[in-house]
């Protein structure tokens, strides 16, 4: 009987097919496979496949790039699309500190030499730093005798130089650089004819054959083994080849760095190498270290994972941009320091914008790009668009998830609900930092939520959470004005035709907000919002608060809210002052979300808001057998709130009516880019107590312009 089954790899099922195949031979009749030394000849075949068999599928799971697991074969996989993975990036400062020479002196210029120029003055998380240059910075003497470095760029790490010697003699030698953890972008390649030579050529890295030719004094790089780098040159057709006589000797010098670790440090001591214009050391005269800018940028070498997913994604794009997820791939390879990007067609908005993509880029530092950094990628996009299609980078715009969470625990398991606090706000710490929720496209998993806070404390037995989702409407002071805001996720519509306040507990509006001033009322107003009887939309109000159960609308008819779409909509106001500022004027907004899953759709970065995630322990005197029967048990609300408004409430002064005319005014479309001018009427409103008309209980996931 043949061996048919060839696809078991446990060994006592080969064993066993080993012995069937033999008993089914007549020579081996009446054998005792079990009790004689046959035994252990089926026991070493049966090894010797099965290591095999591993062997072969393991080797096999290498071949692909999304079964590959060992980095080497997944770059090596990368490069034969012409992928090459991100480096490890160095924290960069900017420092200044000038060189006091003396007036009286003949020294006319000093230069900084590559290597090291500072130190960290403190153990910054138990390490001591070292930041240097990979290139010379020469100063000129001033007529009072100081050379000022100004606004010089540090980076950490140390400086290294390696060389290496051309030789025809030797087939396909490679020239591998002896380091890991080495920054790319500041590796500098100059090739000079040979040793002794004063005579240096700088050559430039590049990553594709556009606009190369047989003079291009370029090299490319490629990752080998153990992360680190090989240099190679042209061939004499697509970049200037090395000889042994013309260009037979390489210079390379670049930074080994740590990476992200470095990054947030301002305090440094002196530590360079100073020259006058005759080469003779300078060592006195330094004055102490100023920073203009702490260290930043610092980053990992790319993930096996995002290897995968962006070697994919360039290859199909074939190096042009045509579609919006070709804007995705090609965004971080023009602009290294993108943490997250989102692109989508103009064809997806309301109302459409055809023959336009629409651009939102996270920076890895800080939380907008520039206008320069916005016009660079912009100019570096040109080279890949394809005729017809208009790119347009928008300003990056957050959706905040905040928290309540009634965490109930048993208190014979923990000291006190205070380890049980602390421990809960670390773990949800460590989740709001991952690449589930800070990212465009990020999903806030409701479930998922739940258990790192039930896993967080053996004596945790269960949580209530309330979740809130929250956008910051930047406003413009004195000038009246149209906003739209948009959260991507449908509301869920709490107020069904009660007034805000039912029975002595606050139901609320739909919407909460901070507190803000506009022209012709005295008092801080809220924005609010009365369903329509479709229980899809309905209208938005300003009120006030006579007291914390009293609402007074002060203005109705102030604009739309789409609860589908999770979008508002407010005619032209004018605002002159705001509760909230950070940075700049902000009218925070609030809604609870129609699923506790929430999804940033489009331009929408997801992000936990930490400093509003509120942890309230709560005795499970259940599980502690303090009260089995559960009569005194606390029942914590799914759905109930705290204030109508947010923040600290403001209580108005007693007002009577309010006087407003028709007014021309220009209107700013802070949110969606758009200036246009209107004329809004408005007419005397009385202040009444608000008597919200019939609600509804729905929202959905949408989105809207």
């Amino acid at each position: 009987m043949p061996l048919v089954n060839l696809s078991n790899l446990n060994f006592d099922q080969i064993k066993v097919s080993i012995r069937d195949y033999l008993k089914a031979n007549s020579n081996f009749t009446d054998y005792d496979f079990e009790g004689s030394n046959l035994s252990q000849v089926i026991d070493i075949l049966a090894y010797n496949t099965y290591i095999s068999s591993y062997n072969a599928n393991m080797l096999s799971n290498e071949v692909f790039i999304d079964s590959a697991t060992l980095r080497e074969n997944i770059v090596s996989l990368a490069r034969n699309i012409g992928y090459i993975p991100k480096s490890r990036k160095a924290s960069t400062a900017i420092v200044s500190f000038e060189v006091n020479i003396g007036a009286s002196s003949n020294v006319s210029t000093i230069t900084l030499q590559p290597g090291p120029v500072c130190t960290t003055n403190q153990l910054f998380g138990g390490t001591n730093y070292v930041f240097s240059i990979n290139r010379e910075e020469s100063v000129k003497v001033d007529s009072d005798g100081k050379a000022r470095f100004n606004n010089i760029s540090i980076y950490q790490g140390l400086y290294v130089q390696e060389n290496f010697t051309v030789d025809p003699r030797i087939p396909n030698k490679k020239y591998i650089l002896g380091n890991s953890g080495i920054d790319t972008d500041l590796i500098r390649v100059t090739l000079k004819p040979n040793e002794t030579s004063t005579v240096k050529e700088l050559f430039n890295k590049v990553d594709s054959l556009y606009d190369i030719d047989s003079s291009s004094k370029v090299y490319f790089l490629q990752e080998v083994l153990n992360e680190r780098y090989e240099l190679l040159f042209g061939d004499g057709i697509f970049g200037k080849k090395l000889t042994e006589g013309n260009l037979g000797y390489i210079l390379a010098d670049y930074i080994i760095t740590d990476g992200a670790p470095a990054d947030g440090i301002a305090d440094f001591a002196f530590n360079g190498r100073l020259l006058d214009q005759n080469g003779s050391a300078v060592t006195t005269g330094v004055s102490v270290v100023s920073v203009n800018q702490s260290s930043q940028g610092g980053g990992d070498i790319e993930s096996v994972e995002s290897i995968r997913k962006y070697s994919t994604q360039i290859y199909s794009t074939r190096n042009r941009a045509v579609t919006s997820s070709d804007y995705e791939a090609i965004i971080p390879k023009v602009y290294p320091e993108t943490e997250s990007v989102s692109a989508f067609g103009g064809e997806d908005l309301n109302p459409p914008q055809y023959g336009k993509v629409f651009i939102s880029v996270k920076p890895e530092n800080g939380t907008h790009l520039s206008s320069t950094v916005k016009r660079n990628i912009l100019n570096n996009l040109k080279k890949y668009s394809v005729a017809g299609i208009i790119p347009e980078i928008i300003d990056l715009k957050y959706l905040y998830i905040e928290a309540k969470s009634s965490v109930y625990y048993n208190s014979n398991l923990t000291p006190g609900s205070s380890i049980v606090s602390s421990q809960v706000l670390d773990n949800i710490q460590r989740y709001s930092k991952s690449t589930e929720i800070n990212k465009f496209g990020g999903r806030f998993k409701y479930s998922k939520f739940q258990k790192v806070i039930d896993d967080s404390h053996r004596s945790i037995t269960s949580n209530v959470t309330k979740v809130e989702m929250r956008r910051d409407l930047e406003v413009k002071f004195n000038q009246f004005a149209q906003y739209e805001i948009c959260f991507g996720n449908r509301f869920f519509v709490r107020n069904h035709g009660h007034s805000p306040i039912h029975g002595g507990r606050i139901l609320g509006y739909n919407i909460r907000s901070s507190g803000f001033k506009v022209s012709g009322i005295s008092d801080t107003v809220y924005l609010g919002d009365r369903a329509n009887s479709d229980l899809t939309t309905g209208t938005l109000l300003l009120f006030k608060l006579n007291s914390s159960t009293e609402p007074v609308i002060v203005k109705s008819n102030i604009g739309t809210i789409d609860y589908v779409k999770g979008e508002l909509k407010l005619t032209a106001i004018k605002i002159i002052d705001t509760s909230v500022n950070r940075n700049s004027p902000l009218i925070e907004i609030s809604a609870t979300p129609y699923s506790n899953d929430v999804v940033g759709l489009q331009d929408l970065y997801l992000q936990i808001d930490m400093p509003f995630v509120k942890i309230d322990t709560v005795l499970d005197s259940i599980s502690d057998g303090g009260d089995i029967s559960g009569s005194n048990y606390v029942v914590s609300g799914s759905f109930d709130m705290d204030s109508l408004v947010r923040g600290e409430p403001s209580y108005s002064t007693p007002i009577t009516q309010i006087d407003s005319t028709t007014t021309s005014s220009t209107v700013v479309g802070t949110t969606t880019g758009t200036v246009t001018t209107t004329s809004t009427p408005s007419t005397p409103s009385t202040t009444s107590p608000s008597t919200p008309s019939s609600g509804g209980s729905g929202g959905g996931s949408g989105y809207g312009y």
